[in-house]
């Protein structure tokens, strides 16, 4: 239940981000804020909450990550000002971090390697399918008909019920031996795009051009810190040795690159149905009900065809769908298309989603041991979250730049995520992996 509502906190905000915008008077380049500060803080400090379920115990985290989720989302829910809700995000992105892992980490313990291990995971991708479909949906609901707050304030008795879970249910945490926290690398990977995302965001805004320069600056130097903290500390976050995988590096980069273009597209979409062709928030969310549907068909198909094509051929094949889905969004936005004509952009957004991510996690995974599965499928986490976060800031926080109006918005921000794409294949096709997985060897 925990893995269903992060799930749809990721998107349920989507729909409901122009109400927020016009209660506090925001432009779309400032809402972005209201989706970035939660994947960053989540994604940043994703490897962290690991290390602290193993040191103070997976249960305990999981319940204080839980509550901190909670106590956020009550802010977020009455936050009075958009600095109030920026911060409330903030801090539901720390809850996340702590309790996501810890959850992750019980499932794993509680059912023994084998069949039963692989039916749980199974459930929990499958669950958090549902939750980022639920989102779309359950934004314009609740959005049209009890306001944009209820997106937050919904999820709190459902929180509770995991707590209450979590007391009864969950065995007390063991003794554990206490494990050296690398927490300056933590911190400097969150302030990193942190700083990045604010500089881009408030690029030709009212601001002191010093302000927004100074906060490039800052994201630079932080990035820098932390690999060079990495290099030196005894116990990083992420060991140097796993950058020698020459695979593993570029499956992360192309996955921060792919997601960068899938969260560019949701806003895209969401701006574009309300903003451009003045739909309703209810009348948003049923239009988006195509992109919901094809990505449960993805998330239970595409995994089947993993072994028949491939690691690579998915991957590709996942970020050419992407591309034509940017395609297809800028000539919408062009022709001033209508809601449904949209529907194609959706289905290939769904399966750029399934097979590009499908085959990227597999990569990103592939060849590990015992002793570095856990860094690695963190990473992986990582990648996809910050690479969003930061994706978003930059396509959106570039198009929707106070220089560009009418369709020129949507025309860029696709743009610029297709020449991402393109990167991200030119990474992709170097990857190579073990002779089992066939076509990607």
């Amino acid at each position: 239940m925990l893995q269903f509502f992060i799930a749809v906190d990721v998107t349920v905000v989507n729909v409901a981000l122009p109400s927020i915008g016009a209660e506090f008077g925001t432009s779309e380049r400032q809402l972005t804020w209201v989706v970035v500060a939660y994947t960053i803080t989540g994604g940043g400090l994703l490897m962290l909450g690991g290390r602290l379920g193993d040191m103070f115990g997976r249960r305990r985290i999981l319940m204080m990550g839980t509550a901190i989720f909670a106590a956020a989302s009550v802010l977020a829910g009455v936050a009075w000002s958009f600095p109030v809700l920026v911060a409330a995000r903030l801090l539901q992105g720390v809850g996340e971090a702590l309790a996501l892992p810890a959850a992750m980490a019980v499932i794993v313990m509680l059912f023994p390697e084998g069949i039963q291990r692989s039916r749980a995971l199974s459930v929990w991708a499958a669950v958090a399918s549902c939750g980022l479909v639920l989102g779309f949906v359950l934004s314009g609901i609740l959005t049209e008909f009890l306001g944009w707050r209820w997106i937050f304030l919904v999820a709190i008795p459902f929180v509770l019920l995991v707590l209450a879970a979590a007391t009864f249910l969950l065995p007390a945490d063991a003794s554990r031996e206490r494990v050296v926290l690398d927490v300056r690398g933590a911190l400097l990977l969150t302030a990193t795009p942190l700083l990045f995302v604010f500089g881009v965001v408030e690029v030709g805004s009212d601001q002191d051009p010093i302000v927004w320069m100074a906060a490039l600056a800052g994201g630079f130097v932080c990035g820098a810190m932390f690999l060079r903290s990495e290099r030196r500390a005894a116990h990083p976050l992420v060991p140097v040795t796993f950058f020698h995988n020459r695979s593993r590096v570029m499956a992360n980069v192309a996955t921060a690159l792919l997601s960068a273009a899938l969260s560019t597209s949701f806003l895209l979409f969401t701006f574009y149905l309300q903003q451009r062709l003045g739909l309703s928030p209810l009348a948003t969310g049923l239009t988006l009900v195509p992109l919901a549907v094809a990505l449960i068909a993805a998330a239970t198909f595409v995994p089947r065809l993993l072994d028949g094509w491939g690691a690579r051929a998915c991957i590709l094949s996942g970020l050419v769908f992407t591309a034509l889905a940017m395609v297809t969004i800028a000539i919408g936005a062009y022709l001033n298309a209508p809601g449904p004509a949209m529907i194609p952009a959706m289905i290939l957004i769904a399966a750029g989603m399934g097979f590009g991510l499908v085959g990227l996690q597999y990569a990103a995974v592939s060849g590990v041991t015992e002793h570095d599965a856990g860094i690695a499928s963190g990473v992986q986490r990582a990648s996809d979250q910050l690479g969003g976060a930061t994706g978003i800031a930059l396509y959106v926080g570039i198009g929707f730049a106070p220089a560009f109006t009418g369709v020129v918005p949507y025309l860029v921000s696709s743009s610029l995520a297709v020449l991402g794409l393109a990167v991200a294949a030119a990474f992709a096709s170097r990857i190579t992996l073990p002779n089992t997985d066939g076509a990607a060897s």
